[in-house]
């Protein structure tokens, strides 16, 4: 038995994209033991995760702290890692390669890096996929891939059931008007309208509710939805995956939780304007749908209404 290390440090999208890349390596090592590196906000989430062995920290702090980068590295070499799966492909994580693996070739360290195809250089792979990108790494690793490109995330939910009793919810339509302080170009501006559109057409059939971060529970007051929170406090991913998962239908900026939605087969919607593409971030599938639009403050209500009420129709 040997020991596997995973590295992915986040964010809330891209682990929820990772699952199927993670549910891959574990079954074609099933007689090792996996282990994963991640950062705080998602030790807890991947401690539940059917396929990790056990979870390490890593704290991220700045490089040029010596001690805590001595330390971790410490840490990581006592588990003697026979391969390393970076799914982070970071700046971070390569640096980490360096002084853990310093020679290393893709049998030991598979990374974007370590299993480039030798006719592109990186940054024409980076304009593939995120997820056939990690299905090349995964393959060219020696991996058979079965989950890679259909990440499924619904072991990252669980009973919410006195949440759902207690704001009197069953048939809800869930929003995500938030994004990113530093990433406003995301932000889609019409959903007060959209709500408006929905009540006049389906009236009490569904409730509209939204999900804030801890960030965004003040900005939720300014959305014509009900706040779902827990005792005053923002769900964690657990809550908020069952409560997406729980929903007839989503609207969300390209955010974590229309990540979540698109990995848990919940029908809803995402709305994307110039900042990407759609099928870059690996994001529509047979359920979750995408508007792409140059302008977002352009894309009316009325647009969006009527991909909802087909759906839902």
């Amino acid at each position: 038995m040997s020991n596997i290390l995973i590295i992915k440090h986040g964010s809330l999208g891209d682990i929820a994209q990772a699952s199927g890349a993670i549910q891959d390596i574990s079954e074609n090592h099933k007689n090792d033991q996996i282990f994963l590196l991640t950062t705080k906000p998602y030790f807890d989430l991947f401690k539940k995760n059917p396929f990790i062995y056990e979870v390490i920290l890593d704290k991220r702090l700045p490089r040029y702290n010596l001690i805590y980068l001595y330390f971790l590295m410490k840490d990581l070499k006592k588990y003697n890692f026979s391969k390393v799966f970076d799914l982070q492909n970071s700046s971070r994580t390569n640096f980490y390669k360096n002084i853990l693996f310093p020679k290393a070739t893709k049998e030991v360290w598979s990374s974007s890096l370590s299993t480039l195809p030798t006719d592109k250089n990186k940054e024409e792979f980076d304009k593939n996929s995120v997820l056939e990108r990690l299905d090349y790494q995964l393959k060219e690793s020696g991996l058979n891939t079965l989950n890679t490109v259909k990440p499924d995330f619904n072991w990252a939910s669980r009973n919410i059931s006195e949440i759902k009793n207690f704001y009197k919810i069953n048939k809800y339509i869930l929003l995500f008007p938030f994004c990113s302080p530093h990433l406003k170009i995301k932000k889609w501006p019409h959903y007060n309208k959209l709500i408006e559109l929905i009540i006049n057409r389906f009236d009490e059939e569904y409730k509209i509710v939204t999900a804030p971060g801890p960030s965004e529970i003040n900005h939720a007051k300014n959305i014509n939805a009900l706040a779902i929170l827990d005792n005053g406090r923002a769900l964690d991913i657990f809550q908020l995956t069952s409560l997406i998962k729980g929903s007839s239908f989503v609207v969300a900026n390209d955010t974590g939780p229309a990540h979540i939605t698109a990995h848990v087969g919940a029908k809803g919607l995402t709305l994307f304007g110039k900042h990407t593409t759609a099928h870059k971030v690996s994001i529509e599938r047979e359920n979750f749908k995408v508007i792409e639009v140059s302008d977002l403050n352009k894309l009316s209500a009325e647009k969006v209404f009527e991909r909802l009420s087909n759906s839902l129709s």
